[in-house]
């Protein structure tokens, strides 16, 4: 595991027992920034999550995690801040690369190869959340102006209306 992740939690495998392994986690003010930049954010205020470590049969380990976000994201249209929060939970399998399931469908949690001994459960919070942004921020008052008239002319039958034969009035 790389140390040089804004948001980095290395929990040894070695300090995980047979049951759950249970952690809180938030990130530092300095560790926010430097996700905001990742992230392309103008800010965020909060990053904060509760994660547990469980060992599964067949050397695996189960990550579920739950975290909160608070940040702020330009608008596409107008560039204004645009607030948003985000609350959600996801789960991760690790194991090794040799270990990956053969999986039949979405209620599995995705697969992650178990490189070293250790799992950076604050670089998986902070993957989770950037796939949670959304793509397209938009101001509540954001408006897109269009010229409708211009859309039926321009669009793709556009040119077969002269084609047209037009009865006599």
């Amino acid at each position: 595991m790389s140390a040089s992740h804004e948001f980095s939690r290395v929990v040894p495998l070695s300090q995980l027992g047979p049951g759950p392994f249970r952690q809180e986690i938030a990130a530092s003010e300095n560790e926010r920034n430097g996700l905001a930049k990742r992230f392309d954010l103008l800010s965020l205020d909060r990053l904060s999550a509760t994660v547990e470590l469980l060992r599964e049969r067949g050397g695996t380990i189960l990550l579920t995690a739950e975290f909160t976000a608070e940040f702020a994201q330009q608008c596409v249209v107008t560039l204004d801040p645009v607030p948003g929060k985000i609350e959600a939970a996801f789960s991760l399998r690790y194991g090794p690369p040799e270990a990956e399931p053969v999986t039949d469908g979405d209620d599995d949690p995705a697969f992650e190869p178990l490189i070293g001994e250790a799992i950076d459960i604050g670089e998986a919070v902070a993957q989770e959340f950037s796939l949670s942004l959304p793509e397209f921020p938009r101001a509540p008052d954001a408006v897109v102006e269009r010229d409708d008239q211009d859309k039926a002319a321009d669009g793709p039958f556009a040119a077969l209306a002269r084609f047209v034969p037009r009865k006599p009035t």
